[in-house]
């Protein structure tokens, strides 16, 4: 994905984590049963279902050899920033049963390790890969000072104190980048493990609206 596709879908994860809480603010009891909330509820379960096309074209081998399968994870990544998203709206922030709360916060699980995952520790290895580079140049340079180099005696601006500071804050920004990467190196277990969760709790919460009745088909 570019700049731009990512700028989106970190939009949408963000929209759809940060309307959670919104029943401190507002809450709509009627929505989600409305015709509005309906079409938006469909609309998101279908993005969730469609998360299964990725894993169906990893798994199965003949799907496997025939897709795309750098498409299918940009396909895979929007549906679900989409679905949730949509998920969240239908809502209406008015959380009343056990069943849609655990779905929302398995949803949230699902979506929010995907991106981490797929972005941000993507960006924090880059990241960490950088710095890398850029000590190994610091301390180089701190050698060649350290060795009375010609070519670095005629550079006024170079301070043995000050190449010091930023080798050691460099260092710890390293270490703390790497520690940040161990402890969320487990995103696919997560992952994984709610999306299990998130089918069978889907299915149940759209046989309860049968169940009980479609308001908005009456």
């Amino acid at each position: 994905m570019n700049a731009r596709e990512r700028l989106a879908v970190s939009l949408l994860v963000a929209m759809a984590a940060l309307f959670a809480p919104g029943f401190l603010l507002h809450a709509a009891p009627r929505f989600p049963g409305s015709l509005a909330g309906g079409i938006l509820g469909i609309s998101g379960a279908v993005g969730m279902l469609l998360l299964l096309a990725y894993t169906l074209a990893r798994r199965v081998p003949w799907l496997r050899r025939r897709a795309a399968l750098g498409a299918m994870l940009s396909f895979h990544v929007y549906a679900g920033a989409v679905g949730a998203a949509l998920g969240m709206l239908h809502t209406g922030h008015h959380y009343w049963s056990p069943l849609g709360i655990a779905l929302v916060t398995v949803m949230l699980a699902v979506v929010l390790s995907g991106f981490v995952g797929r972005y941000y520790l993507v960006q924090l290895g880059t990241d960490v890969r950088d710095q890398r580079q850029e000590l190994g140049a610091l301390r180089a340079r701190y050698d060649q000072l350290v060795a009375g180099s010609a070519a670095v005696a005629r550079q006024p601006d170079i301070s043995l104190h000050a190449l010091v500071a930023s080798i050691a804050d460099l260092e710890h920004a390293i270490d703390r980048r790497e520690a940040l990467k161990r402890a969320l190196s487990r995103w696919t277990v997560l992952h994984v493990a709610a999306a299990i969760a998130l089918y069978p709790l889907l299915a149940l919460h759209i046989w309860s609206g049968f169940y009980y009745g479609l308001r908005w088909l009456r």
